[in-house]
């Protein structure tokens, strides 16, 4: 084979590489004596650091979070998305926790309540979406808004101002965080015994 430079080049039948045709005798010997071929990857690395290349390049990973053995090709998603024992959050409480323990934490957490304080009731967290679309109290407070002052500013025709329903609801919502928050702790202490 001739290249642009006019040299003429011949192909090493070890390493499949063009070698200028005055070189390639002395090549040979050194490729064939010093290189090897690698079957996963195809390049040519020193005999002398095949095995590292391998264990550097494609020896399968054990991941250190559920102690399983990956393919190096998969790791990244399995570390991101398949672990069992990689962090997640819950999309009630944003609690972190093994994504084996997921879904049974969602189920509980999930089934919590919290007041409306558009109509006054309590609701599932896990229906919280949806009641918020449809909750019957957001069109009656749309409405009774604009057409009346707030609740607050109401007097109780004493003089006084009449207290705001709301003096309650924060005392209910802090009731509610501070259940939550021995809920989610003793979960945890629980799920964590249960791991082990």
């Amino acid at each position: 084979m001739e290249t642009a430079t006019g040299e003429i080049t011949i192909v090493c039948n070890h390493c499949d590489r063009d070698i200028p045709a005055p070189n390639i005798d002395l090549h040979r010997v050194h490729c064939a004596r010093n290189l090897e071929k690698c079957k996963i990857c195809g390049d040519m690395v020193p005999k002398k650091h095949a095995e590292e290349h391998f264990l550097n390049a494609h020896a399968p990973i054990a991941c250190s979070m559920c102690k399983e053995t990956i393919e190096r090709e998969v790791f990244d998603s399995h570390k991101g998305e398949i672990c069992p024992k990689r962090i997640v959050t819950c999309e009630f409480c944003e609690f972190p926790l093994p994504a084996v323990d997921l879904a049974e934490h969602q189920e509980v957490c999930g089934n919590r309540t919290e007041l409306c304080y558009q109509c006054n009731s309590y609701v599932r967290l896990r229906e919280r979406y949806n009641h918020e679309t449809k909750c019957p109290g957001t069109v009656l407070n749309n409405v009774e808004s604009s057409r009346r002052i707030p609740r607050a500013a109401e007097g109780d025709g004493n003089g006084r101002r009449r207290r705001d329903g709301n003096g309650v609801s924060h005392k209910r919502l802090f009731f509610t965080i501070a259940i939550t928050g021995i809920a989610v702790l003793i979960g945890s202490m629980f799920f964590q015994k249960k791991s082990e």
